[in-house]
């Protein structure tokens, strides 16, 4: 969406809050937060892979943020060029003072214009914590939102559990969605749900009304494997891919199965384990029998393809993981985005 004289990518809402002034960064819309499940309303506030973004003259800026929950980093990029990094205390109004660094006359343009995005785009990259936007400050300089063709001209919306959220990546932006989109060239408006990716009908209907994604990724199942039966899982995930794939026929829909973890081994029995293999099935029966021929199905176990890649708990994959995922998922994609 824009705001004023910027726009803020992967931003659904921005919204007045009263507990601080300054207009809090929120992926869904209000409706859609309160359907969802307590934890889902509040890791839905999170404001992973939400930016800001702008383009100015001007050499220097200041904006404005504050992390509500907790302390948060923040990474600023030029374009696709890596510029600074800061740490928000949480509750805390911090100032961050932007001095252009890029410099173009160095290189043919043409060499650095044909990535992702156009040099002259700030973006300020906030993570998985709520954060409060209070303004920006170009001096006695214009700034603007940037143009269509400064940006990626492709969108992907990602939805998933706290894997897609970017759970146990140093920095959001090390998630794998990010890093895959990286290799695509392609933008990702990231809907990641940590612990809460229940596929509840409001949260379908609401990603399916959206027009503003070319690919869309469903990373389900994971979540509902300790408090959904099969029965109660396939519902919801009918319910889910039918609602993307009818609204958008002619767009890609890529179901991705349950990534590699320790109940992939399970030798026990364990209802988590046995649920988590049931899902799988359940979505390979759904995609197999769909009339969709956009609609198609990628093996968790073939992105994640490195037990090490996990970490300590054996769910949340680490830097090394989302890497190799972003490396693999990216292969994978670009070939349903050739077709």
């Amino acid at each position: 969406m824009q705001f004023e004289s910027i726009e803020l990518h992967n931003v659904a809402e921005a919204e007045e809050n009263k507990l601080i002034h300054g207009l809090t960064l929120q992926r869904y819309p209000k409706a859609v937060r309160e359907a969802m499940s307590e934890r889902g309303g509040f890791v839905s506030q999170q404001a992973s892979g939400c930016e800001m973004r702008f383009v100015t003259d001007s050499q220097n800026v200041r904006i404005s943020l504050t992390a509500v929950e907790g302390d948060g980093e923040v990474i600023v990029y030029q374009g696709d060029f890596y510029h600074s990094q800061y740490t928000l205390r949480s509750g805390v109004q911090h100032t961050l003072h932007l001095v252009q660094r890029l410099d173009t006359s160095k290189v043919n343009l043409d060499a650095i214009t044909k990535k992702r995005f156009a040099p002259q785009v700030w973006r300020v990259i906030t993570g998985r914590y709520a954060v409060r936007f209070h303004g920006i400050e170009v001096f006695n300089d214009s700034v603007r939102p940037p143009l269509p063709g400064e940006v990626p001209a492709v969108r992907w919306l990602a939805y998933g559990s706290s894997i897609t959220h970017g759970s146990s990546a140093v920095h959001n932006y090390n998630a794998y969605v990010h890093k895959a989109a990286q290799r695509l060239g392609i933008d990702v408006l990231n809907m990641g749900l940590s612990g809460a990716c229940m596929c509840e009908q409001q949260v379908a209907d609401y990603l399916a009304s959206r027009t503003d994604w070319d690919i869309a990724t469903l990373e389900i199942g994971v979540n509902m494997r300790n408090s959904y039966s099969p029965e109660q899982f396939r519902e919801r995930a009918e319910y889910l891919i039918q609602a993307m794939c009818s609204k958008h026929p002619n767009k890609p829909v890529v179901v991705i199965t349950v990534f590699l973890n320790a109940s992939t081994y399970d030798t026990k029995g364990t209802t988590v384990g046995q649920n988590q293999a049931a899902f799988n099935a359940i979505l390979r029966e759904i995609v197999a029998s769909s009339k969709y021929p956009k609609l198609y199905l990628l093996e968790g176990n073939e992105i994640l393809t490195d037990f090490a890649g996990l970490t300590c708990d054996l769910i949340h994959p680490s830097d090394y993981g989302h890497e190799l995922m972003g490396e693999n998922l990216s292969r994978m994609l670009g070939l349903i985005l050739e077709k």
